[in-house]
């Protein structure tokens, strides 16, 4: 008989131990998440009513106040910041003015200093709501901005809430920075960026984590920049004196084919010719031109690389006699994959583990681009992108969703990372 007892607590010695191997969810964080989720989905509800586009600054001052006021009941200390000229980097496009940023400290009892970001505005114009109104269709949640970047916000304040729930304080700082400006490049928070990045031990950015497929973060996104063409001719009558003008729009599509082959593959250099006008009517030579291509690059020291052969290439003129100027704007640097990063990535990894999940870690940039990589340009800190939810359809008017099953998982996942970077369980170096 004591065999058989001694047996039989060997065998679950084993398995407990199989199980501690396999990893399991730490509670209460796991039950935890699973009751937050018809919170989130309230926040979402609510966040998406708001018709927050970069420009519409009414819109924008009315979430700004809705989310600052979200984070002082969680007992954060807030700040409504309003862009400064001097502090900011204005773009082509970037309107006069700019909407406010949030941002919100959490103050603990510990040493670590731990950044979380969002961003609150989204590519529509106010009225186009009506096109894609809030609802629950299966495990799908819609409406427009929900995957870009509503959930991002979301994800954070119930982070920040479960964190409460657990009495967690063993964070130096939290740090939550929600700006109003990246969808037309962060003109007047990409400074923000910059120098919290600089100030804080980890920066969790909370941009979308994958789809129905696949779970992922990110530790590499693409760099953003646009070339601009003006072409100047000479106006004549098409039909009377075409030789005596200057055809713009001919010299334009010269430029544009012979700069059609600049995209590299092999260092993830991307060139396309995307807008184009010319011409004030039909019966006239066109004394004006312009064109704007989308560049991309996945590493910062390229874009020295691809505005140089654009500057080459534009040398090389059809009609002599005509004017050509080229603009090279870089409007966000690639997020480029640290050491730091990978070793946290890594323990992400682990963390997903204990729910019997795969966590893949991208480090190839896909196009797309993040404030993440404006926060890391100053410090060797981890910076990783991708803990927000699930989701399709971004900058799309009639599918933009998110899976509403990655609600628990990811909430579980970015509270755990907060809690072991705290305890100094996650390694950052």
């Amino acid at each position: 008989m004591k065999k058989l007892i001694k047996t039989i607590g060997c065998v679950a010695f084993l398995w407990f131990a199989a199980s501690a191997a396999r990893g399991a969810p730490l509670e209460p964080v796991w039950s935890l998440a699973q009751k937050e989720k018809p919170a989130l989905m309230d926040t979402l509800k609510a966040l998406v009513a708001f018709e927050s586009g970069s420009r519409e600054l009414e819109e924008l001052d009315k979430i700004a106040n809705d989310i600052a006021k979200r984070l002082q009941s969680l007992g954060g200390k807030v700040e409504l910041i309003e862009p400064v000229e001097s502090d900011t980097v204005r773009l082509s496009d970037t309107p006069e003015k700019i909407g406010k940023m949030v941002k919100a400290t959490f103050t603990g009892t510990g040493t670590k200093k731990i950044m979380l970001m969002a961003h609150m505005d989204t590519v529509y114009p106010r009225g186009m709501a009506k096109q894609q109104p809030f609802k629950i269709e299966g495990d799908r949640a819609y409406g427009l901005g929900i995957a870009d970047n509503r959930h991002g916000v979301a994800m954070i304040l119930h982070t920040i809430t479960m964190l409460n729930a657990m009495k967690f304080r063993d964070y130096g700082t939290i740090t939550v920075f929600i700006n109003a400006d990246e969808e037309i490049g962060s003109p007047g928070a990409r400074n923000h960026h910059m120098r919290l990045g600089a100030a804080h031990d980890a920066v969790m950015s909370f941009e979308g984590g994958g789809n129905e497929k696949e779970d992922r973060v990110r530790l590499a996104t693409s760099g953003h920049a646009i070339a601009m063409l003006n072409v100047r001719g000479r106006a004549s009558h098409a039909g009377a004196a075409p030789e005596q003008g200057i055809n713009a729009l001919e010299e334009l599509s010269h430029q544009i084919i012979q700069m059609r082959n600049l995209s590299d593959p092999a260092t993830g250099v991307k060139v396309n010719w995307t807008l184009s006008r010319a011409g004030i009517v039909i019966n006239m030579i066109p004394p004006g031109a312009q064109a704007q291509a989308d560049v991309r690059v996945a590493r910062i020291v390229d874009y020295d690389g691809i505005e140089q052969k654009l500057k080459e290439r534009v040398k090389n003129k059809l009609l002599p006699e005509s004017s050509v100027e080229l603009v090279f704007e870089r409007r966000f640097p690639p997020l480029e994959p640290k050491p730091t990063s990978r070793v946290l990535a890594a323990h992400a990894q682990t963390i997903y583990g204990e729910l019997g999940r795969k966590l893949a870690v991208l480090e190839d940039a896909s196009g797309g681009f993040t404030d993440a990589a404006n926060a890391s340009l100053k410090t060797t800190a981890p910076v990783i992108e991708g803990f927000g939810l699930h989701g399709f359809g971004s900058h799309t008017t009639n599918a933009e969703f998110i899976f509403m099953n990655s609600i628990e998982p990811r909430l579980y996942l970015a509270t755990r990372m907060i809690m072991d970077i705290s305890s100094g369980k996650a390694p950052l170096k």
